[in-house]
């Protein structure tokens, strides 16, 4: 892969708590400078992000929903994709209730997903975050299973603060699981170029990480996410 087929790959992330106004109009540039996928950023920041990129169409706004717990509800979820898809948002990626797939509450889950899915049908892209490293690889493949079901167009591994990320493991799991037609998204701990190439070759479509510019550079980030 070239420099630029990796940039289009990129969801270029900052969700950091202390995350300014003026590191995300940064980041939106940098987007926008090196053609990454998307910005992925916190929800009351999205209209900063959008008002930079959006005579720049390739490159999405994307945020996150029922982050980085997944415990919030699912009328909770759908009103926040809702709103987010309003402010300019193309793109979300939700969190799953974890506790309820540990609880087998397979239901549950399917119409939680469900439930944004539907808010942003026609609006937006839906990206499952199903936080791998708290997972069983049974429970693994059964939230990809029912994210598949829900609808949603891509699967991902991590929010990046929980206790692991993305492995390579996981991505070949999530691939087999949701067959050739959902994207599978990367995320948390990617720092490198190999780190990419690794992850791509077992079956990722899209990669979220802070690191996007060391990444495409060659160079090695200690970022987290």
């Amino acid at each position: 892969m070239n420099k630029e087929q990796i940039a289009g790959m990129i969801d270029h992330t900052l969700l950091k708590a202390d995350a300014s106004r003026e590191a995300v109009i940064k980041l939106a540039n940098e987007a926008k400078e090196h053609r990454f996928a998307s910005v992925c950023v916190n929800p009351s920041q999205i209209e900063t992000a959008y008002e930079i990129l959006k005579d720049t169409p390739e490159v999405k706004v994307c945020t996150v929903i029922g982050f980085p717990l997944g415990a919030s509800t699912s009328e909770t979820k759908a009103f926040e994709t809702k709103d987010a898809i309003a402010k300019g948002a193309t793109e979300v990626d939700m969190v799953i209730n974890i506790g309820a797939l540990k609880d087998k509450n397979d239901e549950l889950v399917l119409n939680d997903i469900k439930a944004v899915v539907e808010a942003a049908k026609g609006k937006a892209l839906t990206k499952v975050i199903i936080e791998t490293c708290l997972l069983t690889d049974e429970e693994k493949v059964r939230a990809c299973e029912l994210s598949v079901k829900a609808g949603a167009d891509f699967v991902k591994t991590s929010t990046g603060f929980s206790t692991g990320g993305a492995t390579v493991a996981d991505i070949a799991l999530m691939r087999k699981t949701v067959g050739p037609d959902v994207g599978v998204k990367a995320s948390g701990g990617v720092r490198s170029l190999a780190d990419v190439e690794a992850l791509v070759e077992a079956g990722a479509t899209r990669i979220g990480a802070s690191s996007g510019i060391a990444i495409i550079n060659g160079e090695q980030s200690k970022s987290s996410y």
